[in-house]
């Protein structure tokens, strides 16, 4: 009587032809996509070594172990040719997509400017390294001030019309004698106070008062000011620095210091710049007016003085050994002045395209 056989599908050189069909077929795909068709014809479902597995029934029980392990091995063979082929491709392709998707970083690029520096701010840092470079010191302070360091350390007595509300903005309660500051001032007093002599500061910074919106005022404002305190300081020094910033924001141009009067200094001046349009040339020339200066042929940019002895006195400062001067500008009239802006509203709207006409128009 013959020995039993196992069916034609499941003989040992069938089932070797079925691997070695799967493992051609995995090496001829040439991409993914390939492979994973060509695994679904070779191991799928309705391949034909998953057809040659449900034949088990009809092998003889003998010889099931037998040929069942010949079925396992030859399935696990085929998984193994797709997941070495498989990594082959995946990675020549993922070399492949790398390669296509370098970006060459030397190449120039050119970005679209996406804002500005607002023009107040970047005359701040201008103002402030002109006092940089002659060796000054940048001095700030809060913006809530106390009332003492905001009037009465600067000679404002408790009846100025400075102190009134209709001025000055004072922060609830009024009994804790606490403003929003008027000027940069109080930083002086403050250098004064907490800085060993001499004392040379500038002082950039915001302030605030009730003020009407319009073209050329806002309730909420910049100014920059400067204190020297030193043995032997005199008005000719005071002038000299004025000449100096001024020349250095406008280019050349002349100015005078023309009487006037503040509690904080004595003497004081208010600071004239030559009008740099007509440069006096329309004064007593009706035919020629000059809307910059109203034909005066001069333009008033800030106050100055001699330090006033009282307010030296308030800081603990001797006034007969030290001396000093003062002297305090608005940065948006200083940029109105240097870059021909005509309204001060136009540099809080927050309009970019301003900012980038007066910074790309900067000296």
């Amino acid at each position: 009587m013959p020995a039993p056989q196992p069916p034609p599908a499941l003989d040992a050189a069938a089932v070797d032809r079925l691997v070695a069909q799967a493992e051609a077929a995995f090496q001829a795909a040439a991409t993914t996509a390939e492979l994973r068709g060509a695994k679904s014809d070779h191991a799928g479902d309705q391949a034909p070594l998953s057809l040659a597995n449900r034949a088990m029934r009809q092998v003889p029980p003998e010889l099931r172990a037998a040929v069942g392990a010949r079925l396992g091995a030859a399935r696990a063979a085929v998984e193994r040719a797709w997941s070495e082929r498989d990594q082959v491709l995946a990675a020549a392709e993922l070399a492949q997509r790398l390669a296509a998707e370098r970006v060459d970083v030397t190449l120039p690029v050119s970005l679209a400017p996406v804002g500005a520096p607002h023009p107040v701010t970047a005359l701040m840092d201008q103002l402030g390294d002109v006092f940089v470079a002659m060796g000054w010191e940048i001095a700030e302070g809060p913006e809530v001030e106390a009332e003492w360091m905001n009037f009465d350390a600067l000679n404002l007595g408790p009846h100025h019309p400075a102190r009134a509300t209709s001025d000055t903005l004072f922060v609830a309660p009024p009994k804790n004698h606490l403003v929003l500051r008027t000027h940069t001032s109080p930083v002086q007093i403050r250098s004064l106070l907490t800085r060993p002599l001499p004392v040379y500061v500038v002082c950039p910074g915001t302030t605030y008062r009730a003020d009407e919106f319009d073209a050329t005022h806002v309730p909420v404002f910049h100014q920059i000011e400067g204190l020297a305190v030193d043995r032997g300081i005199t008005l000719g020094h005071l002038k000299g620095t004025l000449d100096h910033l001024a020349q250095t924001m406008f280019g050349p141009v002349v100015t005078r210091l023309r009487p006037s009067y503040f509690p904080f200094t004595e003497p004081s001046a208010e600071v004239d710049l030559e009008c740099f349009v007509c440069h006096g040339d329309s004064v007593g020339q009706p035919d020629r007016p000059c809307r910059t200066c109203a034909s005066e042929g001069w333009i008033e940019w800030g106050g100055c003085g001699v330090v006033n002895p009282r307010v030296l006195k308030a800081c603990g400062v001797d006034p007969d050994e030290y001396s000093g001067f003062a002297f305090g500008m608005g940065v948006e009239r200083t940029l109105m002045f240097r870059n021909a802006a005509a309204d001060m509203r136009d540099m809080v709207e927050g309009d970019v395209r301003f900012s980038r006409a007066l910074i790309g128009g900067a000296r």
